[in-house]
């Protein structure tokens, strides 16, 4: 198999600050097997940290591909879209990227246990499958050529592709969240016509038809941020991300907007939980401001999702509602406090969820376990435990069903 220097590649040309693409690309040319210990060294390393199994050495190219430091993969998220000129000069790539993605590091550096490695941890990474998977089923660079470019169209790029959530840090960057919670809808009990206005908002977001922001408010436990996450499950795959954002992070909330509106390739929530406000506070101002309330337009690829046991979001106190208030126009102030929760087009309610229906979250779960208890059992303890605790709601559900599963003999 013949190997050309990657000094020839062009859209991808950025793999050649890689250090470890250094030193192959070097080897490659000279033959100094001083490079190898590095090299070995370099892919042990890479395969320990992201836990990668198998042929390390495809893994680590495939891997690089994934975090789509080129033209191709910057070009598709700035636009959701490429043309002719772009593909053409990432096939004349691929034919040079070729022959390294079909070798062993046996066949290249003379090291077979990084053919088959296995890690101290394995670590499943969906976006470097997935590209592995389409990889598999190309015959030719130019096949090549149109899977990576499909690839980077369907998943994106980066930390983009590899993550469905995000929180901000103290710097204002996007971070990762590795845990993220898996969801079904299914699992989401009761609330149908609740959950059928929140789904087909979604999906006319997903799908580049006009939605909402939108506003859960209700009782607490009743699963109103759960269904938030439970969506980005569901469409993560269409390119829908979630973007958590705490109250004390919403002065960064416009600038924010206007970075995720330069990816295009991308659909954003932006995942306000249990919001609310003092009257002395004045964070919310930045929120009015974001959404249709300043110079620049909320972005058409992002929406504020935001869940509340406050219907207006604004605490209001009895002197709001008092004539003889301080302020002399009791509706200006009045306005002031409703303004915000006006600003989302969707406003759903959840209010506490009847005895029939908690005790059939319960069942659900325990179903889910394979325990089916008698009706009349699940009654009592259900009741019991509602009894015992703050009330009735399905976080309380949630925790009886941990401990029945956690004392069950």
């Amino acid at each position: 198999m013949e190997y050309e220097s990657m000094e020839s590649l062009l859209v991808c040309r950025n793999l050649l600050q890689i250090p470890l693409l250094q030193a192959v690309n070097r080897y490659m040319q000279t033959n100094e097997e001083k490079e190898i210990p590095y090299i070995i060294h370099q892919l042990i390393q890479y395969a320990e940290t992201y836990g990668m199994s198998g042929n390390i050495w495809q893994q680590f190219l495939l891997r690089t591909l994934c975090d789509g430091e080129n033209t191709a993969a910057v070009t598709i998220e700035q636009t959701g879209t490429y043309g002719a000129g772009l593909q053409i000069a990432l096939t004349m790539d691929m034919k040079v990227l070729w022959p390294y993605l079909h070798s062993t590091a046996s066949e290249l550096f003379d090291c077979a246990f990084l053919d088959a490695y296995m890690p101290s941890h394995l670590q499943q990474d969906t976006c470097l499958q997935a590209l592995a998977q389409a990889m598999e089923s190309c015959q030719t660079p130019d096949e090549g050529t149109e899977a990576l470019l499909h690839h980077y169209a369907q998943y994106g790029r980066g930390k983009l592709a590899r993550y469905m959530a995000f929180r901000i840090n103290s710097q204002n960057k996007l971070v990762g969240i590795e845990e993220f919670p898996h969801l079904e809808w299914d699992d989401l009990i009761s609330y149908q016509a609740q959950k059928e206005k929140l789904l087909q908002n979604t999906i006319n977001f997903v799908n580049n038809r006009g939605a909402n922001n939108v506003l859960l408010t209700g009782s607490r436990g009743t699963g109103k941020s759960t269904a938030v996450k439970s969506l980005v499950w569901q469409y993560h795959e269409q390119g829908l991300r979630l973007l958590q954002i705490e109250r004390g992070q919403l002065a960064v909330l416009p600038g924010m907007m206007e970075k995720l509106s330069l990816i295009k390739s991308k659909k954003f929530i932006i995942f306000l939980d249990d919001l609310s406000f003092d009257e002395d506070e004045k964070e919310y101002k930045y929120l009015k401001s974001a959404i249709d309330g300043g110079v620049t337009p909320q972005p058409d690829n992002v929406l504020i999702y935001a869940t509340s046991n406050r219907r207006h979001l604004l605490k209001e106190t009895w002197k709001d509602r008092n004539d003889e208030m301080d302020e002399v126009y009791r509706d200006d102030s009045t306005n002031e406090s409703i303004s915000l929760s006006d600003r989302f087009g969707l406003i759903i309610h959840y209010a506490a969820p009847t005895q029939d229906e908690y005790l059939a979250i319960i069942d659900h779960e325990l179903r889910k376990a394979g325990i089916v208890l008698d009706k009349k059992e699940l009654r009592i303890l259900g009741v019991r435990w509602e009894m015992e605790h703050s009330g009735r709601n399905g976080r309380i559900a949630q925790q009886f069903v941990k401990w029945y599963l956690g004392n069950k003999k």
